[in-house]
């Protein structure tokens, strides 16, 4: 079981957000957040901190640079279980993140628009939210990585059942879900340039 402490929350697609966070947040967990998530938690009463000041280091580059940094990256892969990760995580001030809550950039959407250009589409490219959602995946053991807003429902019922805990069952179906949506994701991408070479 995986018990969730803090959550960080970045999301594209913001459907049904508020009522996940407000149900997290019954477990008392920290939320790390970006942009206009971070701003739709806090109109909603919920106490969030930046990505930027829990890293130290501002958004850049027109947002393509917020969260590709090894406090979140360390947060996400350290093992919780192996001591000379953890010795690593205390050394430079990298604490666990239990929870991410991330979709994709609009890409297909985007795509899909009569006036879209070359450099909307490429600008849809998602860098960072694949990269969390992965390495949260590859440590499905000890985090739990929600893509889908489907899956909202689930893991607040079975952290209500379990004390604020999700199973290593769910934690892995969860995780099967976004490596089977991010191949997906970077197949259209690769059929979108290939069709421009």
């Amino acid at each position: 079981m995986a018990k969730i402490n803090r959550v960080l929350i970045s999301l594209s697609d913001k459907t049904g957000a508020v009522e996940f966070a407000k149900g997290l947040s019954e477990f008392g967990v920290q939320f790390l957040s970006t942009g206009g998530t971070a701003t739709i938690l806090r109109n909603a009463g919920l106490n969030v901190m930046d990505v930027s000041e829990y890293t130290g280091f501002p958004e850049m580059l027109d947002g393509r640079v917020k969260t590709l940094h090894p406090k979140v990256h360390g947060g996400l892969l350290g093992l919780r279980g192996k001591p000379e990760h953890v010795e690593t995580m205390k050394k430079f001030g990298i604490e666990t993140i239990d929870m991410v809550v991330v979709n994709l950039y609009p890409f297909k959407q985007t795509i899909e628009k009569q006036d879209c250009t070359f450099e909307d589409a490429i600008e849809n490219i998602d860098i960072g939210g694949p990269t969390m959602l992965r390495s949260a995946s590859k440590n499905f053991q000890s985090v739990t990585v929600v893509i889908d807003p489907a899956d909202y429902g689930k893991v607040l019922e079975e952290m209500r059942e379990n004390g604020g805990e999700v199973s290593y069952k769910t934690n892995m179906e969860l995780a099967y879900k976004v490596f089977k949506t991010t191949s997906e994701y970077d197949k259209m991408i690769s059929d979108y340039l290939e069709k421009r070479i």
